[in-house]
């Protein structure tokens, strides 16, 4: 078994990753309690999840603790063995989840009558969470809890409909620590109850394999047509969504084969790293597996995830074949010559000896078909996967010290999600204590005079600029939290709200100045930032109208009759290529400025959830098509004759 902590399940976002590197008796201590959390989530699974706030403590007890003793305080500090004092805040975390645990009969019948104690260990708690999230992720979400706290204590002192009568700490820490409104909220019980098995799942099958499988089965199946690498990085980022939740972590993985592909076959090095970033940012909402967020979207809801599932994967769907397209229009444009065989994986050898790992994701997306909790299939399909594992190579068959790596992986993953988790829901704590969601809500529909479009279009700026700084997963949490009970306020459907903030948050990793998978793709690529910043930003142009797609069209998120989901999904199709053939300045052959206009204009036009509005969009594309391939007739002739 390796002696490096830094491991992640998945690979890691940076490389100079800021975990430690621990070795003998300190190592042997972090991997024991990262098998022991492990393996408590998978009894759980079996056997039953347990009370909210027991369940919650046991998990923040685990992922608090190894949080502290794998992330040193700085840069600064030695990364090769563990500070007196993170051993000092780490007892400090147990002794704040084991008063949970051991004491909560007690806590509950005094609950709103609070003692000394649930003061100064509410205080203690509420500090480790936020110095613990800095550690983890930095300053934005830390800073957001502070902002959010200070708030609770001065809210005589703000201006208009943002004022309240404020909140003592005596009250405010209390409420943070022992009540399921704040810390061991609703983030955190996700996270302590889906996230953390999902991360475990993605441990399994990078460990068996799975990771470079779907890359070489994306390159055996698309490799050979027009703008094959191109499209081997989309398809092989779309697969990888099911492994990772994570838009870096999705682009290093995949970037590190397809980006040199790309180049070697004529794209531009920002071009390159722009279609990695932005294919690996919408793995994040690509089913059946999407981010962290979607399981706190369930929950927030009220709904089962598969229903998630089903609404996201129109929408996921169109953004993935619009950046297919830009990938095909592009390779036409620049004359890209096509791959040969002998440069390429079979697609029978590579499905031969690899087809095992897709028992594991078709278990899941059948459990979750059939009925059952996420917790239920996520569990099976481990189980699955386990057995699965040894119809494979050899190096690939999860043996007992395998199935003890992706253990110990899986629950150093988690650490980064539980701890957004836990520091939102002092946010969401604050929110809820204060009722300054309903003063926003009421602020967002003044400001936007009650028009619909002026509200999404605050929504999504402020769900991008949050969301250039702050996890997904917590930029989900708040945005929605605040945004959509005023866009639910104008009929928008809760679920078409809530995938709206969660579109936006998402698409801030590749949204400059803060692109963060942009900049992971750019080092790969070896090109400049910035511009493939603004190229990835362009690229990815179709995830900024889907979800006002969605918002008027509420048959992409699978509702209505066939008939309209039939009509509305194959005019949202055609326009959405015709989109990226504008942008790209080809179509069957180089297009002119009237025909990019026109074929620009077709996705605004099927935003409106009008009959006319969609025919005259469709019927650009036609006419479009038409007189492309009227020009390529008359310039064969010419060459004929000439």
């Amino acid at each position: 078994m390796s002696e490096e902590i830094l491991k992640n399940p998945l690979p890691v976002e940076e490389p100079d990753s800021k975990k430690r590197t621990l070795t003998g008796w300190q190592y042997t201590l972090v991997a024991g309690l990262a098998l022991a959390a492990s393996s408590f989530h998978l009894y759980t699974a079996a056997f039953g999840l347990f009370a909210a706030m027991y369940q919650r403590s046991v998990h923040w007890l685990f992922m608090g603790v190894i949080l502290f003793l794998i992330y040193p305080a700085s840069k600064n500090r030695p990364k090769d063995r563990i500070d007196p004092l993170d051993w000092v805040l780490a007892i400090l975390l147990s002794i704040g989840c084991l008063n949970i645990l051991l004491n909560w009969q007690e806590i509950a019948i005094r609950q709103g009558a609070p003692i000394a104690s649930d003061v100064y260990l509410g205080v203690i708690m509420v500090v480790l969470v936020i110095e613990g999230t800095r550690r983890a992720m930095g300053w934005p979400l830390p800073i957001m809890a502070i902002i959010s706290l200070l708030y609770a204590f001065f809210g005589p002192y703000f201006p208009g409909i943002l004022a309240h009568g404020g909140i003592p700490i005596g009250e405010l820490a209390p409420f943070q620590y022992l009540r399921t409104d704040g810390i061991f909220g609703v983030p955190l019980g996700v996270s302590a109850s889906f996230i953390f098995l999902f991360v475990l799942f993605g441990a399994f099958l990078s460990t068996s394999g799975a990771g470079q499988f779907f890359i070489d089965l994306a390159v055996a199946l698309t490799g050979r047509s027009q703008g094959g690498p191109g499209k081997a990085a989309v398809v092989s980022s779309a697969l990888m969504g099911t492994v990772s939740g994570s838009s870096c972590a999705n682009t290093v993985t995949t970037g590190a084969f397809t980006i040199p592909l790309m180049k070697q076959s004529g794209y531009s090095s920002e071009f390159a790293g722009a279609i990695v970033a932005a294919a690996s940012t919408g793995g994040q909402v690509m089913p059946p597996v999407m981010g962290a967020a979607a399981f706190i979207m369930a929950q927030f809801l009220g709904i089962s995830y598969w229903e998630i599932v089903v609404a996201a994967a129109i929408p996921a769907t169109l953004y993935f074949v619009s950046i297919m397209a830009m990938v095909h229009f592009r390779a036409g444009k620049i004359g890209m010559k096509r791959l040969s065989g002998e440069d390429l994986p079979k697609a029978g050898k590579v499905l031969k000896e690899g087809w095992h790992l897709l028992i594991p994701i078709i278990t899941l997306i059948a459990f979750l078909a059939t009925g059952y909790s996420p917790v239920k299939a996520v569990f099976w399909s481990i189980v699955f996967l386990i057995g699965c594992s040894w119809l494979g190579k050899k190096e690939h068959r999860m043996t007992p010290g395998r199935i003890l790596q992706a253990m110990i992986d899986g629950a150093i993953g988690a650490v980064d999600v539980a701890a957004a988790c836990a520091c939102s829901g002092i946010v969401i704590g604050v929110i809820g204590i204060t009722g300054v969601g309903l003063a926003f809500s009421s602020f967002v529909l003044s400001l936007s005079h009650g028009i619909l479009p002026f509200a999404l279009m605050l929504t999504m700026v402020g769900s991008i600029i949050l969301g250039m700084g702050v996890p997904t997963t917590a930029q989900y949490i708040i945005t929605s939290t605040l945004a959509a009970p005023a866009l639910a306020e104008m009929g928008v459907p809760m679920m078409a709200a809530h995938l709206f903030c969660l579109y936006f948050g998402v698409l801030a990793d590749v949204t400059p100045p803060v692109a963060l998978a942009t900049y992971a793709a750019s080092g790969i690529a070896k090109s400049n930032p910035m511009k493939t910043g603004f190229t990835a930003l362009i690229v990815a142009v179709a995830g900024f109208l889907v979800p006002y797609m969605f918002v008027y069209n509420h048959y992409l998120l699978f509702q209505g009759n066939i008939f309209q989901i039939a009509i509305g999904c194959g005019s949202a199709f055609l326009c959405i290529i015709g989109l990226a053939s504008g942008v790209q300045g080809y179509f069957l052959t180089h297009i002119n400025i009237v025909e990019r206009a026109a074929l620009l204009a077709t996705p605004f036009l099927i935003i409106a959830p009008y009959m006319t509005a969609n025919l005259i969009a469709v019927g650009l594309m036609v006419a479009v098509f038409m007189f492309q391939k009227l020009k390529l007739s008359r310039a064969a002739q010419l060459s004929s004759n000439g």
